[in-house]
């Protein structure tokens, strides 16, 4: 775990800043690269096999996939049945965590709330299983490291921004900076289920503001106004992805006006296919 940089950008006359996640490993990085903080600094020799669950965009996939890689662990990813075009990808995340080793098991879509609930059962002392996005209790000390590092860059900014999949990086970066305003916006589901996710971790802090998109975006589907935002930002110098940052990004222009770090959630590897989507749609 190291400090990463800080870049300063202008988005539509505004200066943001950008703790700069994204560069910490090609795959692990971002947030993952936090919430995974306390098992990278696991022994190897301390487990055998990690399990997940969840999608195949999952930036949490590829960064646990590289993270098993590096620790040869072996790794099992429960997702529900795909089509034959997303099994035959040859790009992006999905494909990435296959090449570094990741098992992929498919689990029937009837089937699929059961399995999840039921995957500790079977554990052993050199498993450890991490929930969809990496929601685990386990992510608070890499958000603290996080919180310790703005703590100490000096930036006199009191605001920081960071998009919302399950919550946790948003909840724990609140929690270990009460001092700042967090921001996050929901990405998967509405501001209600975001609530839900976070609040099974820990009770929500005042500090943590969640911002409500203007309107309902499905998680993972190509959106002109995404694309839009995503090719300013690309002008700023740094690429976000496709999935959160968008989203994160227009609240931002349209519902503040202070000055504020963005906490860069990573995800860059999965733009490939991401626009692949987008080309498909005739959107790009």
């Amino acid at each position: 775990m190291y400090n990463t940089p800080v870049t300063e950008i202008s988005l539509d006359g505004r200066s943001f800043y950008v703790k700069r996640d994204d560069l910490a490993d090609p795959f692990l990085a971002g947030n993952k690269f936090r919430k995974l903080h306390a098992l990278l600094q696991t022994q190897s020799d301390k487990l055998d096999k990690i399990i997940s669950y969840g999608g195949t965009q999952s930036n949490a996939m590829l960064a646990i996939a590289a993270m098993c890689k590096k620790k040869s662990w072996h790794f099992t990813y429960y997702t529900k049945p795909l089509s034959d075009t997303q099994k035959n990808e040859n790009c992006g995340n999905f494909f990435n965590a296959k090449k570094l080793g990741m098992e992929h098991v498919e689990i029937e879509e009837y089937y699929y709330k059961d399995f999840v609930a039921s995957v500790r059962l079977s554990m052993d002392e050199r498993m450890f299983v991490i929930d969809q996005g990496g929601a685990v209790e386990e992510a608070k000390l890499g958000l603290e490291v996080l919180a310790k590092e703005i703590r100490e860059s000096g930036l006199d900014v009191m605001s920081l921004a960071t998009p919302s999949g399950t919550g946790t990086t948003a909840l724990f970066l609140a929690l270990s900076l009460p001092e700042y305003r967090v921001y996050t916006t929901p990405c998967v589901g509405d501001s209600e289920y975001l609530k839900k996710q976070m609040s099974a971790l820990h009770p929500l802090p005042k500090n943590l503001i969640i911002l409500e998109p203007r309107k309902k975006y499905h998680f993972a589907k190509p959106y002109r106004e995404f694309l839009e935002i995503q090719q300013k930002l690309l002008g700023t110098g740094v690429e976000f992805d496709l999935i959160y940052a968008p989203s994160m990004w227009m609240a931002l222009l349209e519902q503040t006006q202070e000055e504020i770090l963005y906490i860069h959630s990573g995800g860059v590897s999965g733009n490939e296919s991401m626009l692949a989507r987008y080309r498909q749609k005739s959107l790009l």
